[in-house]
């Protein structure tokens, strides 16, 4: 993935949350915009933790996502779906 096309992801507004699924088989959830940061060939991601700090942060290589995928739509919070109707 080139850096530009993953900043303008990040710069959306309203922003929408997203997966990146990486070759290894692993992904990263990016839920805010401030919990990545993009390098010309890496990118570090923000995870676990609350209120905006993060418990720990990932460095993936962009050449390694594979693909992108939104989260919108997905439960959030507490991790339970509301019931349709």
């Amino acid at each position: 993935m080139r850096p530009d096309d993953l900043k303008s992801m990040l710069d959306k507004r309203p922003f929408e949350p997203f997966r990146m699924l990486i070759s290894s088989g692993q992904h990263a959830d990016v839920m805010h915009p401030e919990m990545a940061i993009v390098g010309r060939s890496i990118v570090a991601v923000g995870e676990g933790g609350k209120g905006g700090v993060a418990e720990r942060i990932v460095w993936y290589n962009l050449l390694h996502i594979v693909k992108i995928e939104p989260l919108t739509g997905r439960a959030r919070g507490n991790g339970r779906r509301r019931k349709a109707g």
